[in-house]
């Protein structure tokens, strides 16, 4: 077994037992917010680190789909285990409208059209106030029940598990994503997309097919989410929201499988060590964010591969300083 294998083995090795270790409520709350958020970061990196698509209306999917879940499971009476299912369709169908208008856009106009998506699905809710609670939110959505054992119960032990799992499944589908010929073809597009189109790539199916396949985890972790805290709330389409998951992106390292999902466990610990601070914690951990990027610019994921390149250049320079002998 390789030292990689060996280190990720006794991540989520950590990960599973975790709740063995302690069964403080809070802590177990922090840690599965914590793992739903790496699944919407992983996801998100498909399209803006990979993709190189500023597509802002991502942390949208991720609402779309805990309403769809909460409005199907409560007010129409789907089954609780189908939650995730419509959260995934209703993602992936927002997804593709979206899409639509930004499939011949770059840049600052793709961030417009996306970031005025999210914008427009917040109006919705708050207007139809009688389907989606206004500005109170969706409340009581039934949680996930599976053969009668609710996920609620044993201090919400079964979201903390399900929601690891959906992880480890987040990790597979990345790692495979960049090592398919589907991954190439967006990695072309992002780093030379009029070369790539002229080497006979179809921009327009391509990134239909990253939008929909990247929108598949936010819609799978909103769905947990709003089974989990049985809520929906019209904050989720805000800025705030939108911010933290890219300063975990940012953190983590774009176009890496692992650094989104190091940015969000590691933010989502810093933030709570520093509560103490109160709102002073937020210039806190934008200071630190900033002085990481300083030096790493590819973010906590390029730390390992910085300290390489810095040791070989610094054994280098030692090297070249020695006074050469004459045998």
């Amino acid at each position: 077994m390789t030292r990689k294998n060996l280190i990720i083995l006794t991540f989520f090795a950590l990960l599973a037992v975790l709740p063995l270790i302690t069964n403080d409520s809070y802590i177990r709350h922090v840690s599965i917010v914590a793992l739903l958020y790496a699944i919407v970061v992983s996801g998100w990196n498909i399209s803006l680190g990979f993709g190189g698509v500023f597509n802002f209306a991502h942390l949208a999917f991720f609402a779309i789909a805990a309403y769809a879940t909460g409005i199907l499971t409560k007010t129409y009476g789907f089954p609780s285990w189908m939650g995730v299912p419509i959260g995934v369709t209703a993602s992936v169908i927002a997804s593709l409208i979206v899409c639509l208008p930004v499939l011949r856009l770059k840049g600052i106009y793709v961030i417009l059209v996306t970031f005025g998506f999210g914008q427009l699905c917040l109006q919705v809710v708050l207007n139809q106030r009688s389907l989606t609670g206004g500005n109170f939110g969706f409340v009581q959505i039934p949680p996930l029940r599976v053969f009668g054992y609710s996920f609620r119960s044993d201090q919400a032990l079964g979201y903390y598990y399900l929601a690891l799992v959906v992880l480890i499944l987040t990790i597979l589908l990345v790692s495979w994503f960049r090592r398919s010929p589907f991954g190439w073809r967006v990695a072309a597009l992002r780093e030379n997309e009029d070369y790539a189109i002229a080497r006979g790539i179809a921009l327009a199916r391509v990134r239909l097919a990253t939008f929909a396949f990247s929108a598949i985890f936010p819609g799978a972790a909103g769905a947990i989410y709003a089974q989990y805290v049985r809520a929906a709330s019209p904050d989720m389409f805000g800025f705030s929201f939108l911010t933290i998951a890219l300063s975990m992106l940012l953190l983590g390292g774009v176009a890496t499988v692992w650094g989104p999902v190091v940015g969000a466990l590691v933010f989502a610990i810093l933030t709570e060590i520093m509560t103490p601070l109160g709102p002073g914690r937020y210039l806190v951990t934008a200071v630190l964010i900033v002085s990481i990027l300083r030096f790493f610019p590819k973010g906590l994921a390029g730390i390992p591969d910085g300290l390489a390149t810095w040791h070989a250049k610094w054994r280098g320079q030692r090297l070249s300083k020695r006074p050469h002998t004459i045998d």
